[in-house]
């Protein structure tokens, strides 16, 4: 592993798959031209819209989003996270899925959502992400990258189950991706102290990019992109607006922090 840069890009993902796929293209090529060679895609990067319109585009999402990831991973030649996008599972609903590309533009890990975001919030707004979101069965895969470390994989809704980070920590993750669709409302109590959380209780780099603004209807996402050390300092962020969060990964300072707060070595219950 050694020192990179990493991006985590905030969008405003909407009803349009074309429309989408620029913006993110756009905001990739300003990631790269600042150095970055990790560039991460939020949750629901190609589309985010009513879950019926998802449903029934999802075949031509799901072909699109792979072929924009592989593209553009051999274009400008970076490691991509698309965060999370449908893919259809055959009974009428989908796999939330994200998946990371290589440079060579092939798929080196994929991870199926497993914990769905089935809530009522106080602010009158439901969430029933299983009514067209089929769970995954399998726990998140780490990705050893010689270049970026051991990677672990997850989607938004995930970050609230510290189990699950417990299990890329103890596969050897350094680097956890946390791509979101945050909602506004539980955005801004728990979006940034969930990321603090993660990083510090294991020891990692955690790189989060985010949805943010009117996505559509009454849809409104956190944003707030960023990407925390292992000691759990904020080192970039964007705002409320689509943009990029860049930041080394340093080896060398999450061996310093992995040596002097030895947590992960000190488990009792595992």
């Amino acid at each position: 592993m050694k020192s990179y840069l990493a991006a985590a890009i905030s969008m405003t993902s909407v009803p349009d798959l074309s429309k989408n796929l620029v913006q993110a293209e756009e905001l990739i090529d300003l990631a790269v031209r600042q150095g970055a060679e990790l560039v991460t895609l939020p949750e629901n990067f190609p589309f985010l819209g009513e879950e019926e319109e998802k449903i029934a585009q999802a075949e031509l999402i799901a072909t699109e989003s792979e072929k924009f990831l592989k593209t553009i991973a051999q274009k400008f030649q970076i490691t991509i996270l698309g965060g999370g996008y449908p893919v259809p599972t055959g009974d009428g609903k989908v796999y939330n899925i994200a998946s990371l590309i290589g440079p060579n533009g092939q798929e080196v890990a994929k991870y199926e959502k497993v914990h769905l975001f089935d809530v009522d919030l106080p602010d009158g707004n439901t969430y029933q992400e299983s009514s067209s979101v089929k769970a995954g069965t399998k726990l998140p895969p780490v990705y050893s990258s010689k270049d970026y470390g051991n990677l672990g994989l997850s989607i938004c809704y995930d970050v609230r189950f510290p189990e699950l980070y417990r299990h890329l920590s103890k596969a050897g993750a350094e680097v956890l991706f946390v791509p979101a669709a945050f909602t506004a409302y539980t955005g801004k109590d728990h979006w940034q102290v969930l990321l603090q959380a993660r990083a510090i209780e294991n020891t990692c780099y955690v790189i989060a990019p985010a949805q943010t603004g009117n996505n559509y209807g009454r849809r409104q996402t956190h944003g707030h992109a960023m990407i925390v050390d292992p000691w759990g300092l904020v080192l970039s962020q964007t705002n409320d607006q689509p943009g990029v969060a860049i930041a080394e990964i340093n080896p060398t300072y999450l061996e310093q922090v992995r040596r002097q707060m030895s947590s992960l070595q000190h488990r009792v219950f595992v």
